[in-house]
């Protein structure tokens, strides 16, 4: 297995900007962004009044994939994440396998949350306005990594607020049943289990984090310490804004609804807050939008220095030390993705493919050592068998979307070592 620090020593390394406070703000830009406003709905239709046991099973599993990918990115803090855990400690094979999963389910996700962004701000064209987020984020991002921190700022103080004031407005309002959070005969244990899977989509942006390693000052220590305050306070967010929409709307109501937010703030007697919590649906997909754009590039910059991806995506801007490239590649997919196809059922694409790039993060970490801050053993195990479990129990077309898919980038890798096999002497 190769040493860290050759990881450390590639040209044209990005610039280390990112502070504790900074990295805790992405991942929270990438988690509290449209899920909340969107995933609610699915989960419920899977589950029933199991909603919460199964946002309880994904936050388990993504606090395994979460100390993970912490401990992980500390040792090994370049950009690419789990693609680079899984070529450092399992090998060549497995780190293009997390690298191929991220990327292809990210990309559909990032289209999915630029239509979020058009069908909440201008229902009728919808798709102009998600080429322009896609535009102006990639422009946002492209002129340094700090100015995306600060733009995720403002996101995430504005995502927070609509939710508070959503949850507020429900248990003043007298209209919460608590018995509507009793456990009924509609939830069953695969039910339980696809709504977890369904779930982790919101959950799954602390890997921003991880894949800004190369941009943080002292990875070693910001890391492992901006990974679980990030998560601690998404579940906490999660969980209160679930109940508050599953006390006043009751598992039927929810899981038939369009908006679920929007719904239970006009249940709860508020009208007057459903343009806020449209407006903040908005914002929070543009959140979720710039920090899956942010990851998406980096990891496409960390395939591109092993020429998985085309070479000339791994250049780094001069003056603003992005992989501006990349960006512009990523951006220039989901602009095209975004004004001809409507992605919002990729969720479960996006999910399958998120669960088995954290399933080979968590392989990885389970071969750290002692003096490599290795996790509790649990963890790991934990971790992998989670997410294997939870991307099964998906819906069927997105595992068989989602095996077709790795299956063409396992082609491709195959044909790409046969041909370099053959160009030996």
């Amino acid at each position: 297995m190769s040493k860290p620090s050759a990881v450390g020593t590639m040209p044209d390394e990005l610039g280390r900007r990112l502070g504790l406070f900074d990295a805790v703000v992405i991942g929270l830009g990438a988690m509290i962004g449209a899920g909340i406003f969107a995933a609610l709905a699915p989960a419920a239709r899977a589950a029933g009044s199991g909603l919460l046991p199964g946002l309880a099973v994904a936050a388990v599993v993504a606090y395994c994939n979460a100390t993970s990918s912490a401990r992980l990115a500390a040792r090994y803090p370049a950009s690419g994440g789990t693609y680079v855990y899984g070529r450092e400690r399992l090998g060549g094979f497995w780190g293009y396998l997390a690298g191929w999963a991220f990327v292809v389910g990210k990309t559909a996700s990032c289209a999915a949350m630029a239509l979020t962004v058009g069908s909440y701000v201008w229902p009728g064209q919808a798709h102009a306005v998600a080429v322009a987020a896609v535009v102006v984020l990639t422009a946002v991002n492209y002129t340094g990594v700090q100015k995306s921190a600060w733009l995720a700022r403002a996101i995430v103080a504005v995502v927070l607020a609509v939710l508070a004031a959503v949850v507020v407005a429900v248990f003043s309002s007298g209209s919460a049943d608590a018995s509507h959070l009793d456990i009924g005969d509609d939830a069953t244990f695969g039910g339980v289990l696809q709504a977890a899977g369904l779930l982790f989509f919101a959950f799954a942006g602390y890997a921003r984090i991880a894949t800004l390693g190369e941009e943080v000052r002292d990875p070693a220590r910001t890391i492992p310490r901006a990974v679980p305050i990030a998560l601690g306070i998404t579940l906490a967010v999660y969980a209160a804004v679930a109940v508050a929409a599953l006390a006043v709307l009751g598992p039927r109501q929810l899981a038939d609804a369009a908006a679920p937010l929007s719904d239970a703030v006009r249940a709860a007697g508020a009208d007057g807050l459903v343009p806020v919590v449209r407006t903040g649906a908005a914002v929070a997909a543009l959140g979720s939008l710039l920090a899956l754009i942010l990851g998406v590039s980096r990891t496409t910059l960390a395939m591109a220095r092993d020429r998985h991806l085309p070479a000339a995506l791994a250049a780094v801007h001069p003056r603003f030390e992005v992989p501006h490239r990349a960006e512009l590649a990523v951006g220039a997919v989901v602009a095209v993705l975004a004004a001809t196809a409507d992605v919002r059922g990729a969720i479960g694409f996006s999910s399958f493919g998120v669960l088995v790039y954290y399933a080979v993060a968590n392989a990885s970490a389970w071969t750290l050592g002692p003096d490599e801050g290795r996790p509790a053993r649990v963890v790991p195990v934990a971790g992998l068998v989670g997410c294997l479990v939870l991307a099964f129990a998906l819906p069927v077309s997105s595992v068989i979307w989602g095996a077709v898919v790795l299956a063409v980038g396992v082609a491709a890798y195959g044909v790409r070592a046969v041909l370099a096999s053959r160009r030996r002497p």
